[in-house]
């Protein structure tokens, strides 16, 4: 995509009548992600690398895992649920693409997830900032939404599909801490995403089921030995301490 359009676009999508507006930042967001898609599909088509560094790339993932907007908006409720997911996804279709880039189809991804995190370590930490922090605004989006629905419209689709997404909340928590945290490459990487989870300790405390709080605190009995950095492990302790008193 020519940078001279990226750089309209941007501007456009930088227009103060977004402030405060789910919504729009989460269509800003998925305008943002097409772009970035765009840029890594031509990248891979001359046979060469996403260089996540220049300043027009830097710009849309910056608004795709705008941790800014999302933390700038009121209060979540129930409606909120169609554009945070519209948001979320956007955000992890951005973030897979850079993370498993080089990966081949039916292979492994080791060794292209390797090179990548070392490589992509700044962004890939950024991504799950945003990640952490947008998912813990979806569970209590979820949580008001489920509670506003009359009996009847309490289906088993969807009391399956809520009782799915606590579940899979407790894997993804898991999955950042070992990949996010423990195998940052900087302290600053590991810091900001132990932040993340810390500052929503409260949020999945209450969210997770009994038996995956009590899992989640199991695994993370020994993080004291290997969490990288000081801060990193006094952040994730008041995780699982929060998740101890619920339990």
């Amino acid at each position: 995509m020519p940078i001279v359009r990226i750089l309209v676009v941007l501007l456009a999508l930088a227009s103060p009548a977004l402030a405060q507006d789910g919504a729009r930042d989460a269509a800003a967001a998925g305008e943002a992600a097409r772009m970035f898609r765009a840029y890594v599909e031509g990248v891979a088509k001359k046979g060469e690398r996403p260089d996540l560094t220049r300043p027009e790339i830097t710009a849309l993932l910056g608004r795709v895992f705008d941790v800014g907007a999302l933390e700038a908006l009121p209060p979540a409720k129930a409606s909120d649920m169609s554009w945070l997911m519209e948001w979320m996804d956007a955000a992890n279709a951005t973030s897979k693409l850079f993370a498993l880039y080089g990966a081949k189809p039916g292979a492994q991804p080791d060794l292209a997830l390797q090179r990548n995190m070392t490589e992509y370590g700044d962004q890939y930490a950024a991504a799950m900032n945003f990640a952490i922090r947008g998912m813990a605004r979806e569970a209590v989006a979820g949580e008001l939404f489920m509670a506003s629905l009359a009996p009847e419209q309490r289906t088993r689709i969807r009391q399956d599909g809520f009782t799915g997404f606590r579940r899979s909340a407790a894997e993804f928590i898991l999955g950042t801490v070992c990949a996010a945290i423990q195998g940052a490459g900087t302290p600053a990487n590991a810091r900001l995403v132990a932040a993340a989870i810390r500052d929503t300790r409260e949020v999945w405390a209450s969210f997770l089921l009994p038996q995956d709080r009590a899992r989640v605190i199991e695994q993370l009995a020994d993080l004291p030995r290997w969490a990288p950095d000081e801060t990193a492990r006094t952040d994730l302790a008041a995780f699982t301490a929060a998740l101890r008193a619920v339990n």
